[in-house]
């Protein structure tokens, strides 16, 4: 039988505090951290502590600027949160200073300026992602082959300059290195009018998505289902964001299978699945209304496959993420619950 913690009388649930749910959502990052560092090295493990000082940085900095004390917010790890998110979208040897600019971002523009933590309109991790994105789309493509298809493996050393220097040992260039990621590859081998069986015949695709990138969708799946059974999210948007997914794709792979892929490899590509469980399910800038919910989801989806179909980018997630943010308050104006006894005299 499930227990529910309660605290004492009248027995209310506890308080729920932001330092003990953004804790929990780094823990339930972690398998997919380690995904991501085995297949595309330490680099990730470096990402994440240079957005974090960065985060917290900006953070500190903010506070006094507001003339808010700093010790309960720097401690309440909501900016952590945000640097990791960040870090997980970025290919692992991206230049210091892009991840520098994307937590000013985040932090400074999409947090502070909006009021702060629980003010803020759009998610503050894409909204620095994107503006990375949207400045620097070569450098934010430079993905490295995942390890069953790497040809050469970087010391933590040689990671270490190519982040900082932008150097990297002789005899090697980025260019050597990167690797079109699965949804770009789709995107331009289809264009040259190969069919998706020709295309998935390319090594670098697994059972459904990437070499590598679909173990790494699969550990953001297990720590978002640990958040669901944890109370800290939802199973709306999860739900809505995966199953119109394969909703609107399955129907055209049925038609055609040659031309359109397979739905799983929309799921399993890309950023959906960290988008899904760990992005989209923002309390604060997603939709708080049941239904809203279900309609975010949807949203973020179908958003997402238009701009993957006939956006600039291959993956659209985060463009998806902060267009819905923008419609979240609309949403729940139009979404309320029924109240109870509703209809009845």
């Amino acid at each position: 039988m499930r227990r529910f913690p309660t605290a004492g009388a009248p027995h209310l649930p506890p308080p729920t505090r932001v330092r003990g749910v953004m804790a929990t959502v780094l823990l339930a990052l972690l398998p997919g951290i380690a995904a991501h560092a085995w297949y595309f090295g330490p680099g990730i493990v470096v990402q994440i502590a240079l957005a974090t000082a960065f985060a917290l940085g900006f953070e500190a900095m903010m506070l006094r600027v507001r003339g808010v004390p700093a010790a309960p917010f720097l401690g309440d790890l909501s900016a952590p949160v945000t640097a990791v998110l960040y870090a997980l979208c970025i290919p692992p040897l991206t230049p210091w200073w892009i991840t520098l600019l994307a937590m000013a971002t985040a932090i400074v523009l999409a947090k502070h300026l909006y009021g702060g933590l629980g003010r803020n309109l759009f998610n503050p991790a894409m909204a620095g992602y994107a503006t990375a994105l949207v400045c620097f789309p070569h450098a934010l493509s430079q993905w490295l082959a995942p390890a069953p298809l790497a040809t050469h493996a970087l010391a933590f050393g040689d990671t270490l300059s190519a982040i900082f220097l932008g150097h990297l040992p002789p005899g090697l260039d980025l260019d050597t290195l990167a690797q079109a990621t699965p949804l770009d590859a789709v995107r331009t081998l289809a264009r040259q009018g190969m069919t998706m069986p020709e295309i998935r015949a390319n090594p670098m695709f697994g059972d459904f998505g990437g070499k590598g990138w679909e173990w790494i969708a699969n550990a953001y799946a297990l720590g978002g289902l640990a958040l669901w059974w944890r109370r800290v999210i939802g199973w709306q948007v999860p739900v809505a964001v995966l199953g119109t997914t394969i909703l609107l794709t399955l129907p055209f792979w049925l038609a055609d299978p040659d031309l359109h892929p397979f739905p799983l490899q929309h799921v399993f590509s890309g950023g959906l699945m960290l988008g899904a469980w760990f992005v989209a399910t923002d309390p604060v800038t997603g939709c708080t209304t049941p239904r809203g919910r279900l309609l975010f989801g949807a949203g973020v989806a179908v958003l997402t496959l238009a701009i993957r179909r006939w956006g600039a980018y291959p993956d659209g997630v985060a463009f998806a993420v902060l267009i819905m943010n923008g419609a979240a308050p609309l949403i729940d104006r139009l979404t309320p619950p029924r109240a109870y006894g509703h209809g009845h005299a």
